[in-house]
């Protein structure tokens, strides 16, 4: 799917391993072109394709973003969920809206890896023991 070019996906991935260096959470982006139903629904179907909730402190963050539709959706698992502040997924939200509406969705994806990431550091500091359990590579929904 050519949504982002080398750059940019490496950019996104950079933003994403930037993120967990400090923390055992981890954090998927999953892209498609048009959103099959409501976008919440598909963050969680694909979060649990991916293999989110089976982190083992349960601490997994999933962004979906639906291009040609311009919906996204952010999802915690419970460990994550339980302990960040009640707004924090609609304040993330706002955060990458301000750069999706001028058309920067890296730019957008990063300031929420970003922001999910100092969530994560604070709440799941990284352990000696820590493996990285997830892929850092974004994921591509069904469409070809």
């Amino acid at each position: 799917m050519n949504i982002f070019n080398e750059q940019e996906q490496e950019r996104i991935r950079e933003a994403v391993a930037a993120a967990e260096r400090s923390t055992s959470g981890e954090i998927r982006i999953c892209v498609e072109r048009t959103c099959k139903g409501p976008a919440m629904e598909r963050a969680i179907s694909y979060f649990n394709k991916l293999g989110m909730a089976k982190t083992k402190l349960r601490n997994g963050v999933l962004i979906y973003l639906s291009i040609d539709d311009h919906h996204f959706a952010i999802i915690g698992d419970m460990g994550i969920d339980k302990v960040v502040p009640p707004n924090f997924w609609d304040s993330t939200k706002e955060a990458m809206l301000t750069h999706f509406r001028k058309g920067e969705l890296v730019a957008g994806l990063e300031k929420g890896i970003h922001l999910a990431g100092e969530q994560l550091k604070k709440y799941f500091p990284n352990l000696s023991d820590d493996v990285d359990e997830l892929s850092n590579d974004i994921a591509y929904g069904e469409e070809k």
